[in-house]
């Protein structure tokens, strides 16, 4: 493979959509010190501005109950306590981190909700439309007046709120139909617009890029305040995409879900158990969860696609894909690999056009929508393991940061086949970032790309950082250690340490005013290539 790189290229803005804001699990994390120091890191290292989680108003953050829940006794109901003080105590620590609360308005008190919906996460939050929307509207209010009274106006209206949690999922987040979350949206947006019309609201914050069509036809019909968009999207999910003339609904693509079709399931499935070795939970996630893009034939361009569509059904407004990520299934092996940094890398650049801002899922494996996993590495979505050591998707992400703020015009073709490349200036210097992206960790041979750059003097030299199997990979390391349950710091230290993204002097020809270099990349594998 040859790239030619001439001195006369163009550039223009390199747009970083990916440091707007990053994701976590839910509320209640934002409590823990390991949560805050990993999160300062990651503000401090790779420039992310805000973050969000779910959970807010979920039952363990308190912020409504009655006497019933300690004293279940006849009338105990009428005793009824609002305060919102875990929350301020949640959002306190982000801000000291030095980043802001994307703030996802979720989920429903039990005290409020139409029914016990519980979801089928690890700390089981109420997934129900409220029972009255005016007690609802009154809730919202309260919160957004103890957050200006806590924060000041002036604060709070940097922040940004989104109502709910994708509301297509109806097992997993919202058990109610598209109407009632539209409802939702319009009783949410209008209580909070009434007690400060500056505050930026949105959603529907829906997976798989779908509703945005009839959400903001919704919106335009009823005259309901819409302030941005908001969706998710993850590699091949859905695998339909979207369509710019409809939305996509739930029901598409449900599998059968009669009793008799979830006992022929769950009878397949305990078959499986019975045949596996590794008895751990996480042995067990793995046989019921397999990792379909290592199974599946899975495009990579979904989201570039869909978020085309989306930007043109979103009619101006801003678009943010508040969760994307390679994979969507917790607990697969290749979460803790270079193939999830060679995906997020090459989708950063992809989708820079049709996106204002967007948050991978997720900023660290302190993460509990299944069960908290005691392994170091054990497929968390995370950008950061359990004990806050770097990922390849970490040193993928830095290398984006460190790009340059001006992006070469190298067409769209660049980036687009098995080995792509991206190229950056920064004052003087020239970069370009190559990677071997396969949706597919395939055991393949190396492949040689020569890189040609056309400059207007000799260069001092040129200096190399990657990431592929022997550099920026730890949990190789953690395996040549025996998988390690529970590391004292001296052992987090010395792996994070030998797995630190390094920089190499390079050996590259200079003739006629074109330096040449070239490498060898593996599938998967990122070079940081800086011509100084």
């Amino acid at each position: 493979m040859n790239f030619f790189i001439s001195k006369e290229v163009k550039t223009y803005p390199h747009k970083k959509h990916w440091q707007f804001c990053v994701g976590s699990g839910h509320a209640a994390l934002a409590l823990r010190t390991d949560y805050t120091r990993q999160l300062k890191f990651i503000h401090d290292e790779l420039g992310i501005q805000y973050v969000r989680f779910h959970g807010i108003f979920a039952d363990d953050m308190n912020t409504m109950h009655d006497m019933s829940v300690q004293f279940d006794l006849p009338g105990a109901q009428e005793f009824t306590e609002q305060s919102f003080h875990t929350c301020g105590i949640a959002y306190d620590n982000v801000l000291e981190t030095g980043m802001k609360p994307f703030v996802e308005l979720s989920f429903m008190p039990k005290k409020l909700a139409a029914r016990d919906s519980r979801s089928m996460f690890y700390y089981k939050p109420n997934i129900a439309p409220p029972a009255d929307y005016g007690k609802w509207a009154d809730y919202i209010k309260a919160f957004i007046r103890f957050l200006e009274h806590r924060y000041g106006a002036e604060e709070v209206r940097t922040w940004f709120f989104e109502v709910w949690n994708e509301p297509d999922l109806r097992v997993a987040f919202f058990d109610g139909t598209k109407e009632e979350y539209f409802r939702l949206y319009e009783t949410t947006v209008r209580a909070i617009k009434e007690v400060d019309d500056k505050l930026r609201v949105g959603g529907p914050a829906t997976s798989g890029s779908k509703w945005i069509h009839s959400f903001v036809e919704f919106c335009e019909k009823n005259l309901v305040p819409v302030d941005f968009i908001s969706t998710h999207q993850y590699a091949g999910d859905p695998l339909g995409g979207v369509d710019a003339s409809d939305d996509m609904d739930e029901e598409e693509g449900q599998q059968d879900a009669s009793p008799e079709a979830m006992q022929a399931y769950m009878g397949q499935i305990a078959k499986m158990l019975s045949k596996i070795e590794d008895k751990t939970f996480l042995g067990g996630l793995r046989t019921i969860m397999p990792d379909k893009s290592e199974t599946e034939d899975i495009p990579n361009d979904h989201f570039m696609k869909n978020a085309a569509i989306v930007r043109s059904q979103s009619k101006g407004l801003p678009v943010y894909y508040t969760e994307w990520n390679e994979n969507a299934i917790f607990g697969a092996y290749t979460n803790d690999t270079r193939k999830v940094a060679a995906y997020d890398v090459k989708t950063a650049l992809d989708v820079a056009k049709d996106v204002d801002g967007s948050s991978i899922w997720c900023f660290s494996d302190i993460f509990e929508e299944l069960h908290p996993f005691p392994q170091e590495f054990h497929g968390g979505f995370g950008i950061l393991t359990l004990d806050g050591i770097p990922k390849p998707i970490f040193y993928g992400m830095k290398m984006l940061a460190e790009a340059g703020d001006e992006r070469m015009e190298l067409g769209e073709e660049a980036t687009k086949g098995e080995i792509g490349i991206a190229g950056f200036v920064r004052e003087e210097e020239k970069q370009l970032l190559l990677f071997r992206q396969k949706m597919k960790n395939e055991n393949l041979p190396k492949e040689k790309a020569y890189i040609q750059i056309e400059t207007e003097k000799t260069p001092g030299k040129v200096i190399v950082s990657r990431i592929d199997e022997e550099h920026c990979n730890p949990l190789k390391i953690w395996e040549e250690m025996g998988c390690p349950l529970d590391m004292n710091k001296a052992e987090i230290a010395e792996l994070t340490q030998k797995s630190t993204m390094k920089e190499e002097v390079w050996e590259y020809e200079y003739r006629d005013g074109i330096v040449e270099v070239s490498v060898e990349l593996g599938v998967n594998d990122i070079y940081f290539i800086r011509v100084l």
